[in-house]
């Protein structure tokens, strides 16, 4: 069957648009979705053990957030760096684009300032940093890659960080292990479920908006990700797989080739997963609730089922779940 994208839009209430995390983290509320009976169960994130299989193991994604948004000028003039080619020579969105005109410089605040090496059919910019990157004279500009929807605010920088967070480059939070805690990942440990951690850093591939009707003919940007030996092996040895977010999905199916099989890889993926896909690896999704029209609602319909994500999504309105980065999780067994 084949997808619009307006198949995947659903109407949403701002008010329940999360602008901060649950305190504690693991005190988001929890919807539990069981494919094979079809029930919606209601509860909150820190029971979620009592649902996990026993003999799963759970797949997080450990890559920490960048601040890589660059704000001058008040705010008024912003570098959103997708890509360092180098020190001084990034790739970025920019605003206003009409300032950043190929060829020219910008004068973005006293000593700092970038020329327009080149602009690509989207819109990104290639641009010669002066001085590098690397000069401390960026670190009053630099700020956390909060979404649209979220008001920049510093404070939370550190909630937009998983707490086992470590290998930098995500330009966004993987945000369904935000509802990690410290005391939840130990109690993990301390029990019969297993943990594994693989990297991918986040970027245009997860959240570029699908601009075509017919969503085949979206085109997904690459993002990179690795899994090293030991968790290869450790994959392989394990019979039930819980992905901690899309991202962590996106790893283990772009890296299994055949059920229950995976490798050490470091490579970069543009899997596009929407519904019709066969899954290969993954048993079960901890995820949140995403945009309308994204690609990450798409993976979930295809791992849900088309009708049963518009249902899900139904339910979890009515019910005033807080939606998006900062908001509630779900558990897809």
């Amino acid at each position: 069957m084949s997808y619009s994208l307006s198949d995947f839009d659903y109407e949403l209430p701002e008010k329940l648009i999360a602008q901060e995390p649950a305190s504690p983290r693991d005190h988001a509320r929890l919807l539990v979705y069981d494919r094979s009976s079809k029930t919606i169960t209601d509860d909150h994130f820190y029971n979620i053990l009592d649902y996990l299989p026993a003999e799963t193991t759970l797949v997080a994604n450990n890559s920490k957030v960048e601040k890589c948004r660059l704000l001058f000028d008040g705010g008024t003039r912003e570098i959103f760096v997708l890509e360092t080619l180098n020190p001084e020579t990034v790739r970025a969105m920019v605003r206003p684009g009409k300032k950043f005109r190929e060829g020219g410089v910008v004068e973005l605040a006293d000593q700092i300032s970038a020329e327009v090496l080149s602009i690509d059919e989207e819109g990104i910019r290639t641009l010669r940093l002066s001085p590098s990157l690397r000069d401390p004279i960026y670190e009053t500009y630099k700020y956390t890659p909060f979404p649209p929807y979220i008001k920049q605010n510093e404070e939370l920088s550190e909630e937009y960080q998983t707490v086992y967070a470590r290998d930098l480059g995500s330009k966004a939070a993987p945000t369904a292990g935000l509802h990690f805690t410290d005391n939840l990942v130990q109690k993990i440990g301390d029990s019969d479920i297993g943990w594994a951690e693989v990297t991918l850093h986040v970027g245009l591939g997860t959240f570029a908006p699908v601009k075509t009707k017919d969503i085949d003919e979206h085109t997904m940007h690459s993002e990179w990700y690795e899994i090293d030996d030991a968790t290869a092996q450790k994959l392989n040895r394990s019979s039930h797989l819980t992905a901690i977010g899309t991202t962590s999905i996106r790893v283990l199916e772009s890296n299994s080739d055949r059920p229950r099989h995976f490798k050490p890889e470091t490579k970069e993926t543009d899997i596009f997963i929407r519904p019709g896909y066969q899954f290969n690896a993954v048993d079960s999704l901890i995820t949140n609730f995403h945009l309308p029209k994204s690609t990450l609602l798409m993976l979930v319909a295809a791992f849900m089922g088309f009708e049963e994500m518009h249902r899900v999504y139904q339910h979890a309105i009515d019910e005033q779940y807080r939606f998006y980065s900062f908001g509630d999780a779900m558990l897809i067994l």
